[in-house]
């Protein structure tokens, strides 16, 4: 069980890249919420961000169990999930405007960029998660960086298409 959770958490061993772990973990992530997306759409989007935060969530107690502190660096789990909550606006976007994802490749970018920004950044509250000192605390900076690069995502977004507009 603790070599399945091994590989979840590592996201199959992409947390053992060096160097910036996170950063590999954060790309090997943006395909696969490609694939999500191509496949089924923004609800499958979501259903995958709930799937992988609960068993991100599992493989990190799970592996980490008895450790004085579970956030390792190879555990990339975590930025799986934020990833894919800062790309969930191109998802959205692209499911109500009815074009193909790859069409709103900006957002793409900024996405993942804005990702790693709050990611090692950690202002304020994701700070204050990633301080907790457990699992939930690995994955919740993660969610919330990864809510912090979606919001910002949507303004850009927003002024980007609003000075286009004109």
């Amino acid at each position: 069980m603790k070599e399945l959770a091994e590989a979840i958490a590592t996201l199959a061993r992409v947390g053992y890249l060096k160097p910036a772990p996170g950063t590999w973990g954060s790309a090997a992530s943006v395909p696969l919420l490609w694939a999500l997306h191509q496949t089924g759409g923004t609800l499958l989007v979501c259903a995958g961000i709930v799937v992988a935060f609960v068993v991100g969530l599992w493989s990190i107690q799970e592996w980490t169990r008895g450790d004085e502190d579970p956030d390792h660096a190879e555990i990339v789990i975590d930025e799986l999930v934020g990833q894919w909550i800062a790309l969930l606006p191109v998802s959205v976007g692209a499911t109500i405007m009815g074009v193909d994802s790859s069409v709103l490749w900006p957002g793409w970018i900024a996405g993942f960029v804005l990702f790693r920004l709050f990611d090692i950044w950690k202002p304020l509250w994701i700070g204050k998660a990633d301080k907790r000192g457990d699992a939930m605390g690995v994955m919740l900076d993660d969610v919330l960086a990864g809510i912090a690069a979606a919001a910002v995502t949507l303004v850009l977004a927003g002024l980007t298409h609003g000075l286009m507009m004109q």
